[in-house]
């Protein structure tokens, strides 16, 4: 999807039903699962005569979903690389990760069977015994590499994702000295001078998609969550002075959602497609919680303005508040409307916008004054104006006075929260907008979407003050071939 493209993906990219999805927030997660699928068998899923152990379909996807955090070219634990077959069987400081046909002497195996210590994957469950087994018996039997080409290319700082398409923008973020703009691509997150003055950095990592940005309160630290979808979601924690991976975690089988920093940077919490919402510590990685108060996906958290309390949402279509300290669920912020895709906390109070499938923006303070009842709405502030379609970005001004609303339509307006005014429609976009960000002297607001173009407006008159590509496009290698013909 990011090299050249195949003729049956322009097929497929060119029927009416497509079309329709390009412009739904699904279509990219859609794609994504359909390219693993083409490579990959979950784990589990294997045929009772499977006759040995795969590398590509049972031990890779293991990898990518316990290991990979911790062991890969921008954070190698214990000098050890497990991103590809090479660098696992490179073995690390401490020993031959696996010895080919002598499970009894491969360290992988004694660390995820808690044979020594500390049991891998560090601070994660241990792995299931089917899978422990399956990785002996694919020693045993010379643990071959049959990975397919395709599977085995990987990405890294001196060869990051090459382009022939501008890519969906899932998530962006400025630095609060307000100098960087921060705009997830594949494979990597693009720093950009804020102006649109052109690109500044590329911070390749494992995980495929990025679905969040946020940078810490003092901005040496630029948090990134996203994952490979159906395999393993991840957070990424990059030190942005030297444009390296401080520190990475794997948690959940499949894309992470709404990764944000408590507001002292010490603590991140994110939501995953298994229901839970988990809070870890930002310098360690260690998980300090995983709590299972929802009931569908959570889609996106925020933390309170003292960092005690986490607000989260998703498809169950609750605002739920837990307590950080123990990950105890405290209540419900809004009525049940609808889904949930969204929400975005004020600059100095504890009071929350959400958003979501029913297309209204909702203003909610996060404490109840009286304990909640059937269909109750105390803690509403206000309701906004009907959208165009499904929200799926929102973002408090600096000032707390106004907020920018975003989704499946191709307009964003801001409005006034004191009064419900729309104060400005920007416009522009074609497709549907996923991210929205203010710059931190809230003079002008970023978007970003499904046509992968970065549009910087004026926040006073709404209008387009520049608009760029983040990512270096280069030509399909098919069309570049049939032109020179």
């Amino acid at each position: 999807m990011h090299s050249a493209t195949p003729l049956s993906w322009r097929v497929f990219h060119a029927s009416p039903r497509v079309q329709w999805l390009r412009r739904t927030r699904a279509y990219a997660a859609l794609i994504g699962t359909l390219a693993q699928l083409a490579l990959l068998v979950p784990t589990g899923a294997l045929a009772q005569n499977d006759p040995a152990a795969s590398f590509s379909r049972d031990i890779r996807p293991i990898l990518q979903r316990s290991c990979q955090g911790c062991h890969q070219p921008a954070s190698k634990m214990s000098g050890l690389d497990l991103t590809t077959y090479a660098g696992l069987m490179a073995g690390g400081a401490k020993g031959p990760a696996v010895v080919a046909g002598d499970p009894a002497s491969s360290l992988v195996i004694a660390y995820v069977a808690g044979e020594r210590q500390p049991r891998m994957p560090m601070g994660q469950e241990p792995l299931p015994s089917d899978q422990i087994v399956r990785l002996r018996e694919w020693v045993a039997a010379g643990a071959i590499d049959d990975t397919p080409e395709e599977a085995g290319r990987t990405t890294s700082l001196k060869e990051p994702p090459v382009y022939t398409l501008p890519p969906v923008i899932n998530a962006i973020a400025y630095s609060p000295d307000g100098r960087l703009l921060a705009v997830a691509g594949y494979r990597e997150v693009l720093l950009h001078d804020a102006g649109g003055g052109g690109l500044l950095g590329r911070l390749v990592g494992e995980s495929e998609r990025i679905q969040s940005l946020e940078f810490s309160s003092d901005g040496k630290t630029l948090l990134a969550g996203g994952g490979s979808p159906a395999r393993f979601g991840q957070v990424q924690l990059w030190d942005v002075s030297s444009r390296e991976l401080a520190r990475s975690v794997n948690a959940c089988e499949d894309t992470i959602f709404g990764a944000s920093f408590s507001p002292d940077g010490s603590r991140i919490a994110f939501g995953c497609p298994d229901q839970t919402v988990r809070i870890h510590d930002a310098s360690t990685g260690e998980e300090l919680q995983k709590a299972s108060y929802h009931e569908n996906w959570v889609l996106d958290t925020v933390f309170s303005v003292d960092g005690k309390r986490v607000v989260s949402v998703g498809r169950d279509s609750a605002a739920r508040v837990a307590d950080v300290e123990s990950g105890s669920f405290l209540e419900t912020v809004n009525r049940l409307r609808g889904e949930l895709a969204v929400i975005a906390r004020h600059p100095t109070r504890d009071a929350v916008l959400i958003g979501g499938l029913d297309r209204t923006p909702y203003y909610y303070r996060m404490e109840r004054a009286r304990k909640m009842a059937i269909a109750d709405d105390s803690t509403l502030i206000r309701e906004l104006e009907m959208q165009q379609g499904e929200i799926f970005a929102l973002a408090f001004h600096p000032d707390g006075h106004s907020a920018i609303v975003a989704g499946a339509g191709p307009e964003a307006p801001l409005y006034d929260l004191e009064t419900g005014e729309r104060l400005a429609t920007l416009k522009g976009h074609e497709t549907a907008i996923y991210a929205a960000a203010f710059q931190p002297d809230g003079q002008a607001v970023a978007t970003a979407g499904f046509d992968g173009v970065v549009r910087i407006y004026d926040t006073s008159s709404g209008q387009l003050l520049t608009e760029f590509v983040p990512v270096p496009v280069a030509a399909d290698q098919g069309e570049a071939a049939a032109h020179e013909e």
